[in-house]
């Protein structure tokens, strides 16, 4: 009963700093029926207070609630105020550009953080109005600021929100790293352990930025295609996210005119009403991409995710359409770097996430560039040096380094309308490009399977299993050898990951999702035997049997 009475005890501390109404009510309700000793509701309390929220280099993200364990007005402002302490350890005078997007609560999240950060002595920025992740990576350093807010969950479900953070001066405007998310945390749970919310000094003399900072993104975003050869008919979605603006505006500077829009999804809404996910790597989630492209006559179909940080495409296939892999956009892109830089006799880097395909390591092998293959993320991607292309096969690609420190899905989705007006100007499609890039590189196959949980406590328990049992087979291929990074691995520290090779060169990644509730796996293959189209068929081969018996394994 003590432990209840404390619990209680929280909860309601909680709702007495607490401002939104909305939270408050839900908590107070929540501790009613504790005290009635409903055992779901002691539950309930659990989960929200035995935990808290960790902030770490993707920042915060969950579902909206109240309770440290929940993303709400009272943890965005002690993570707001801990960010701020942090800052002004670093330089005396900080200065903070704020973005949000179109999810619930977003913007009270960016004026929250705002006040607070105005309040403790930083120069606050606000951007305009809700705007991509892209525009706010750019304002980081287009301002010239120490540092960079975005209030967005990206592509999670519509019940979650998030926080993310960037880093300008030497940092060049990406995400933070080690040891910054441990300092930046430590500074957060002090203000959390010491002040109420309430108490937290707040000013509302933060400053909004003008239009000028998004017209200089379309600009310059715009430039990037140069000479347009052939007029495109495509298809774009905002999966009801905040890209349609801005993504409209660049691309009819740009030349391609104007796209045709997927109406349904054309506005910002905070339930997501037409996807079970708005992911446009989940499962249909380009369903009314696709009929809109069918009805319409489209060449092409272009989609970012909700925060439009992410790109997808999909081309016409057999009677339909089929959504080209994170990988294909990716290698399809990379080639096109290779080549700027090497028309331009210029060096450069070309670097990938280490579960992205290897294709891009053969691409920068034949132009004679750099390659880097990092962890996951843009924040380590972004860091590479010399750094003129990269990208992560979860639909994320950076094609304009000297703008932006981050994946951006409206200029990638520029420089892939360049390529198929190109290609259309040549009598050619983008299938037929993907088979001149296997006769030239050699083919590359890839899959991904996602095993989603409902215990987070699951995660581990898989990865334990196959740490404790390693596998011998997949399917009817022999693993030559694994690879544990729990401890480190050459360059990368240590990461909950392991990576399986076969003895034909083949390999399957797994590892937790860093944001998300599941296991990834990540399954590559290549071929260089024969034809471009037997290569591609072999390559495929091989990645359909190892996605069958992983599968069958995780099961």
């Amino acid at each position: 009963m003590t432990a209840e009475r404390n619990l209680v005890r929280l909860a309601r501390d909680w709702i007495a700093q607490d401002p939104d109404t909305w939270t408050r009510a839900e908590l107070e309700a929540a501790v009613a029926d504790a005290e009635r000793g409903t055992p779901s509701a002691l539950a309930d309390l659990h989960d929200r207070f035995d935990t808290r929220l960790e902030f770490g280099t993707a920042g915060l993200r969950g579902a909206i609630g109240a309770g440290p364990n929940r993303m709400n007005r009272v943890l965005v402002s002690q993570t707001a105020a801990g960010f701020a302490a942090w800052l002004l350890s670093r330089e005396s005078s900080p200065s903070v550009v704020i973005g949000y997007d179109g999810r619930t609560n977003s913007r009270v999240f960016a004026i929250d953080t705002a006040e607070i950060m105005a309040g403790a002595g930083v120069r606050a920025i606000l951007l305009p109005r809700l705007l991509p992740t892209p525009v706010l990576a750019f304002a980081v350093r287009q301002l010239e600021v120490s540092a960079g807010v975005m209030v967005t969950a990206s592509h999670n479900p519509a019940a979650d929100n998030g926080y993310k953070v960037y880093v300008g001066g030497a940092d060049g405007g990406a995400q933070i790293v080690a040891p910054a998310d441990a300092e930046i945390a430590e500074r957060i749970y002090a203000i959390a352990a010491g002040s109420r919310a309430t108490d937290l000094p707040r000013s509302s003399d933060f400053e909004t930025a003008s239009e000028e900072v998004v017209d200089e993104y379309v600009r310059v975003t715009a430039s990037l295609a140069g000479a347009v050869p052939a007029p495109i008919s495509f298809v774009y979605t905002a999966m009801h996210g905040v890209g349609w603006h801005t993504a409209r505006r660049v691309f009819v500077d740009a030349g391609f005119g104007e796209p045709i829009s997927v109406r349904e999804q054309q506005e910002p809404d905070a339930a997501f009403p037409t996807v079970a996910f708005p992911n446009p790597e989940e499962h249909g989630a380009l369903d009314l991409a696709m009929a809109t492209a069918t009805t319409a006559g489209a060449e092409l179909i272009i989609a970012n995710d909700p925060d439009a940080d992410r790109l997808a495409v999909a081309i016409p296939a057999d009677g339909g359409w089929r959504r080209l892999s994170g990988n294909e956009v990716g290698s399809l892109l990379g080639w096109r770097a290779a080549e700027r830089l090497a028309t331009a006799g210029a060096d450069g880097t070309l670097a990938c996430s280490l579960v992205s395909s290897p294709a891009l390591r053969e691409i920068a092998r034949e132009y004679r560039l750099d390659f880097a293959e990092t962890l996951t993320g843009f924040k380590w991607i972004s860091r590479a040096g010399g750094l003129a292309f990269g990208y992560e096969e979860a639909l994320g690609y950076l094609v304009d380094p000297d703008k932006v420190r981050d994946k951006d899905g409206i200029s990638a989705a520029v420089d892939f309308l360049t390529l198929v007006s190109e290609l259309k100007a040549a009598g050619k499609t983008v299938e037929d490009h993907l088979l001149e890039f296997a006769e030239k590189f050699g083919a590359f196959a890839s899959a991904q399977i996602s095993v989603r949980v409902t215990d987070l406590a699951e995660v581990p328990r898989i990865m334990t299993k196959l740490r404790d049992a390693p596998l011998r087979e997949i399917g009817s291929i022999r693993v030559d050898r694994v690879e544990d990074f729990a401890s480190g691995f050459g360059s990368f520290p240590a990461s909950d990951i392991l990576r399986f090779w076969t003895t034909d060169g083949a390999r399957v990644i797994v590892r937790p999702s860093g944001t998300e509730p599941k296991v990834k796996v990540y399954i590559d293959s290549s071929s260089t035997e024969g034809t471009g189209p037997r290569r591609q068929a072999a390559a495929q081969a091989v990645v359909d049997e190892l996605d069958a018996g992983i599968r069958a394994i995780l099961a």
